[in-house]
């Protein structure tokens, strides 16, 4: 449910460049190194388990492990054959960059395009394969023109390690979010090489797991040379296992930067410019007159749409229980429903659950169009899901239905599509109820919710329900926005103004990790 709320919208004290520089190597208990080297193996054969049927998993495993990495990133690799050789290098150095999954890649994906921009390479890992993928298929063009390096992320063996930190010699290491390992941030230190967390946060859950090993994440806190956390509450429960203040900072959180696709974004570290600069209205009507070419592309122009994105099991059937009610309503039976489950594997499934259905289905994946009669659209596709709450005109974010945290809502929500999410939202609260406050999003019980009417039209007439009746609640304001889609406009409108104001937080975690980098450069120098 929705949390106490807390700015996280200014940054903190100045780093200590003296923390910062230390060379204190804190090591964890020794029953973590016990226990990893038993570990090992088992991981070995979950790894087997999970992707031996992949065609990659001969380089997945040789990656894990250390037998077989790419090449290293290039400096001008573009165009090296052409550079002359008086010409000042533009080398910033190899940056390491560590992103779990999907979500964390999509997340740190805007922070990479400026740091690319700006003269580093940078080596990308992951550990799962939708996180693989999408790195992969997001810095397609980079990793083919030698300017980023692409590898899944060593197990956390010391031997590992050094092997892994002795092929790719990065400058600095980024970790995204959450995600730490004890022996990487020791062999980090060990070598000199700044670690720093971007975008932090430790929910609630997280800081209990993480308090039942306390020396352990003890150790973690203070090999870590900056923590940027992206709001005080994270920073707090950072500081209560073990980090100094001085090695935080709140910055804000990059779930409200959106990769936007790379031919019309300017390359530089000027790329996100002050939100003053920024005419709002323009940008809100270059968005309408993208979602009316796509409905024309489509052949849905004139058509109710809503989508239900990144959907997890059960619910898929929540979103399709909803549409045969919309169907149901004289003014709203031509709607369309687009689902785009999370994960690929289950698209499959998904495909069966739609045809168990009395509704009529057409499958992206199979090239089928979309007819007067298609009730359903099975958006079974990677990299497009922007494209999908651009075409929508409502949409529900999943991960939310089910106790999953909730995936990103910035992303509809900066196209100006008003969105709805359940009460799972716990991996993104804070976004939650800041866009909720402006009325862009709704979430039941939400108590910072504000809608963008207050005529006859607005959510506030809508029927009380029961606190366990959140599908209700849900269909009720859907049912709103898809029938007064002016007001629904008006909701997204809100929605990508918000995110327009917010994008400044890329500038901030940028500046923060020159700043430890020019530090780190200067120590060397004395």
């Amino acid at each position: 449910m929705p949390s106490s709320h807390t700015s996280s919208d200014c940054p903190s004290s100045a780093i200590d460049s003296e923390s910062l520089t230390s060379q204190t190597v804190y090591q964890p208990p020794s029953y973590y190194q016990f226990a990893i080297s038993l570990l090992k193996p088992a991981y070995r054969l979950q790894v087997w388990r999970r992707s031996h049927k992949r065609d990659n998993y001969r380089q997945e495993v040789e990656q894990r492990f250390g037998k077989n990495y790419p090449s290293v990133p290039i400096v001008n690799a573009e165009d090296a054959s052409f550079v002359p050789v008086n010409m000042p290098s533009n080398d910033k150095g190899v940056i390491w960059c560590h992103a779990v999954s999907l979500g964390e890649t999509n997340t740190v994906a805007p922070l990479l395009d400026m740091l690319l921009a700006s003269g580093y390479q940078i080596w990308l890992t992951n550990t799962t394969q939708t996180g693989f993928a999408r790195g992969a298929s997001c810095f397609a063009d980079e990793i083919a023109q030698g300017r980023m390096s692409h590898s899944y992320v060593p197990v956390d063996s010391p031997a590992v390690i050094e092997r892994f930190l002795a092929h790719v010699k990065p400058d600095i290491a980024l970790f995204v979010e959450t995600e730490l390992w004890a022996n990487i941030l020791i062999k980090l230190s060990e070598h000199r090489i700044p670690s720093i967390l971007v975008n932090g946060r430790l929910s609630a859950l997280s800081f209990t797991r993480y308090q039942k090993i306390s020396a352990v994440s003890r150790s973690m806190m203070k090999n870590l040379k900056l923590i940027i956390a992206q709001d005080n509450e994270s920073a707090k429960r950072f500081r209560q296992l073990g980090a100094d203040s001085a090695q935080i900072r709140v910055a804000g959180s990059l779930k409200w930067v959106i990769n936007t696709p790379k031919n019309n974004t300017v390359h530089s570290n000027t790329a996100v410019t002050d939100a003053k600069t920024v005419d709002v209205e323009d940008e809100y009507q270059h968005i309408q007159h993208q979602k009316i070419e796509l409905a024309t592309e489509f052949g849905v122009v004139g058509r109710p749409i809503w989508v239900a994105a990144s959907t997890h099991s059960s619910e898929e059937e929540i979103a399709l229980s909803l549409h045969k009610q919309l169907l149901s309503n004289p003014a709203l039976a031509d709607a369309l429903l687009i689902i785009v489950p999370r994960h690929p594997e289950r698209f499959d499934e998904v495909a069966a659950l739609i045809q168990s259905t009395e509704l009529t289905m057409a499958r992206r994946s199979a090239e089928e169009s979309i007819g007067a009669d298609t009730h359903v659209y099975l958006a079974d596709s990677m990299g497009e899901l922007m494209t999908w709450y651009q075409l929508a005109d409502v949409a529900l974010v999943g991960g939310s239905l089910v106790d999953v945290g909730g995936h990103n809502p910035v992303e509809p929500a900066s196209i100006a599509t008003p969105v709805l999410m359940g009460g799972y939202t716990q991996s993104c609260q804070t976004v939650v109820d800041r866009l909720s406050e402006v009325g862009a999003l709704y979430q039941p019980n939400n108590t910072f919710y504000r809608p963008v009417a207050s005529d006859a039209t607005s959510t506030t007439t809508l029927p009380k329900a029961g606190k366990n009746d959140d599908a209700a609640l849900i269909y009720q304001q859907l049912l709103s926005w898809l029938s007064h889609l002016d007001v629904a406009k008006q909701a997204g409108q809100a929605g990508a103004q918000l995110t327009v104001e917010k994008q400044a937080v890329l500038v901030r975690q940028f500046t923060m990790i020159e700043d430890v980098i020019e530090q780190y450069s200067n120590q060397e120098l004395l």
